[in-house]
């Protein structure tokens, strides 16, 4: 009985995608992160990297409350409907605050708005229960704080 024989054509088609993937193989093998698709298709080290990458700013409620503990406004935070906010949500990153609190250039912002727009300006995306406003129809002209308290918004000024 005799060999197969393939073709040369046929035998040279063969060995090229034997080539082919054999080389793609070895390719995806030491070219890919081994925390790729940690988190799907994506490289889990990636966000460390970014992380490590940028610089802090904010500095977290708890570092607010070491030397704002006694106001009045943490009081009122703490039991408002605001309370699982961070400081830094509405007033703005404060690192530079905390660290050089005399500056005055790196103050929180108190008189800003625009943080009370950023979650209370309507939008279809938001859940019903969550209160907000179509600023064309609300807004007088005043500022947000001269009507409502921001530290909890259920009381009056």
């Amino acid at each position: 009985m005799g060999r197969l024989r393939l073709p040369p054509q046929l035998l040279r088609i063969v060995l090229l995608t034997l080539g082919i993937v054999g080389t793609y193989v070895v390719a995806r093998t030491l070219l890919t992160p081994p925390s790729f698709r940690q988190y799907g298709f994506y490289r889990g080290a990636a966000l460390e990297e970014i992380a490590n990458s940028r610089e802090t700013t904010f500095a977290g409620k708890r570092a607010c409350e070491e030397c704002h503990s006694h106001a009045k406004e943490i009081a009122l935070l703490k039991k408002g409907s605001h309370k699982g906010l961070s400081c830094e949500a509405c007033h703005g990153p404060s690192e530079a605050h905390v660290l050089d609190y005399n500056n005055t250039k790196d103050k929180p912002d108190k008189q800003n708005t625009t943080p009370c727009l950023r979650c209370h300006e309507a939008n279809p995306s938001r859940p019903k229960w969550h209160k907000q406003i179509i600023l064309k129809n609300h807004y007088t002209g005043q500022k947000c704080i001269e009507c409502h308290v921001p530290h909890d918004p259920s009381e009056v000024p």
